[in-house]
């Protein structure tokens, strides 16, 4: 009896523990009275390493949990203070003075003043290069911490999208000083990530998991939840059986699930769901510097040559729309009529026969002077919708006797052979809101990009370069919309840049979630506000 009676104790205990492993990702006991109220998500690839001034593999979404801007975008674009409690531009638009917010610490507990700001931009413009996508950095001239609340930064010129780049996730956030490396060049590594965000990095395995906690010094409003949990899940469809299983909270981030997932799991009436208004262009980009794509009447022909509406409507289930502008209209200055590149394969037939390129009896490939049209297309292997895109493209355009190779690449080796130049189709989108219009123009003029490179044998390219020279300092507003009415009339009749789909933002989510909600910048966290109903 006694052996009877342990036994069934000991079923009790693994009935019990049992249980408590199919709670929800949201709640975990403390070893208290007291509930620890966590939120679990799930991340395609590891967080990096938290530094504030550099980019990939840091991801986005972590560095705006950790550190702030002077100032931030809200809902429509808006700016409103942040870390600065208001600024000044001088009127020549070369100067900017900002007083910043007083009382403001870092998660260790120092505080947040004008030598830690002008540390801060010095460490980035120390690599002004790197930042060149970001047109400011490549004309701040000087900073000066005038007073222990006022900072100064003077450009080389007048710069009009300067407060919009500061507002972007990274670079021009904030590390304290207990954070960079011996020496101040945060461009080598940061020794921990300390910023005055609401949240800490309190736990991490690499490739795992990390862990996010309330910071004790946060000088806003503090997070209703006290951890976020992020779970590296690198497959989409294993993402969305732990979300199934209760596993995880919330999902989301662009290409972190299919559409057809996020539909079905709409559908099943089960979850919660959120969709975006457009936030980017999905796109594919014809460098101009291979000889084949040089030829302005074989791009036209790539975007004839292939059902672009078909094709979104099927692998986007219809969430997204078809792109015939480069820019969605509803971004700044980007509201203009063009006439859409539809599909038309007689016309893709007759622009490759101009341009050369036959197809000779029993054979598939166009050939020109021996050599066969041959292509490579470049996409990121972690995104099922790139994915399905290309291989929907590589089989549209062997129709018209175009051989497509698709290759998918780790997103670090994707954006460096784009930096490069070293790539032939590579599926591109601009950096979205709320940095456009004015990113999308400075990346076409700015060299290093991938984008420059890709326009650089136009035959138009000086003059276009003027006119977004002209743009990006332009003061006057009426003149600077009709500079851009003709910089984007240009990309699109040249057909570099090959619009295909307005993306939006999507999540899904437990019901017991509550004031979820999409960001107003496309690369902030969504955390702020959540709170657990149960």
């Amino acid at each position: 009896m006694p052996g009877a009676a342990v036994m069934i104790l000991l079923l009790l205990m693994v009935f019990v523990l049992g249980c408590t492993k199919q709670e929800s990702a949201s709640t975990s006991h403390t070893g208290t009275s007291q509930e620890e109220k966590s939120v679990t998500v799930s991340w395609v690839r590891d967080i990096g390493p938290m530094n504030p001034h550099v980019y990939y593999p840091s991801q986005l979404f972590t560095q705006s949990m950790v550190y702030e801007p002077l100032i931030k975008y809200q809902e429509g674009g808006k700016l409103e203070p942040y870390l600065a409690e208001s600024w000044a531009i001088s009127k020549d638009g070369k100067s900017y003075t900002f007083k910043l917010r007083p009382n403001v610490k870092f998660s260790d507990g120092t505080p947040f003043d004008s030598a830690i700001v002008k540390k801060n931009f010095d460490a980035v413009i120390k690599h002004k290069k790197t930042h060149s996508w970001l047109g400011v950095a490549k004309v701040i001239e000087k900073t000066e911490a005038v007073d222990k609340y006022t900072f100064k930064m003077t450009l080389t010129k007048p710069y009009y999208p300067a407060l919009q780049d500061l507002a972007s996730v990274r670079p021009f956030r904030f590390l304290g000083e207990a954070g960079f490396p011996d020496g101040g060049d945060t461009a080598v590594g940061v020794k921990k990530p300390v910023g005055t965000g609401p949240w800490l990095l309190s736990d991490y395995k690499q490739d795992q998991y990390a862990e996010f906690t309330k910071n004790p010094h946060y000088w806003g409003e503090s997070p209703k939840i006290d951890k976020i949990k992020v779970k590296i899940i690198p497959d989409g469809e294993t993402r969305v059986l732990a979300f199934e299983k209760g596993e995880l909270d919330l999902i989301f981030g662009e290409g972190a699930i299919s559409l057809d997932a996020f539909k079905q799991l709409k559908s099943s009436g089960k979850y919660e769901t959120n969709l975006s208004e457009p936030v980017g262009t999905r796109s594919l980009v014809f460098n101009a510097l291979n000889d084949k794509l040089a030829d302005h009447r074989v791009r036209l022909a790539l975007q004839h040559g292939f059902n672009k509406k078909a094709m979104v409507e099927g692998i986007t289930a219809g969430l997204e729309d078809k792109a015939d502008n480069i820019l969605s209209k509803n971004y700044p200055y980007a509201n203009l009529d063009v006439e859409p590149i539809d599909y038309h394969v007689e016309k893709a037939n007759n622009y490759l026969e101009e341009a050369g390129w036959k197809l000779e009896a029993g054979k598939t490939v166009r050939e020109k002077n021996g050599q066969p049209l041959e292509l490579e297309l470049i996409y990121d292997k972690s995104d099922p919708i790139q994915k399905a895109m290309a291989e929907t493209v590589q089989a549209e355009w062997g129709m018209i006797g175009v051989k497509l190779n698709i290759t998918g690449l780790e997103l670090m080796l994707q954006a460096k052979r784009l930096r490069e130049g070293q790539f032939e189709v590579y599926f591109w989108f601009n950096y979205g809101v709320p940095y456009d219009p004015h990113s999308l123009i400075n990346a076409v003029q700015e060299k290093g990009t991938g984008i420059s490179e890709a326009h650089s044998r136009l035959p138009i390219k000086q003059e276009l370069d003027q006119q977004i020279h002209a743009a990006l300092s332009s003061t006057d507003e009426a003149e600077r919309q009709k500079l851009y009415t003709s910089i984007l009339k240009t990309l699109h009749e040249q057909s570099v840049i090959m619009p295909v789909s307005y993306i939006k933002q999507t999540m899904v989510y437990q019901k017991h979630l509550k004031n979820v909600t999409i960001p107003a910048s496309r690369w902030d966290h969504p955390f702020t506000g959540i709170e657990i109903s149960k």
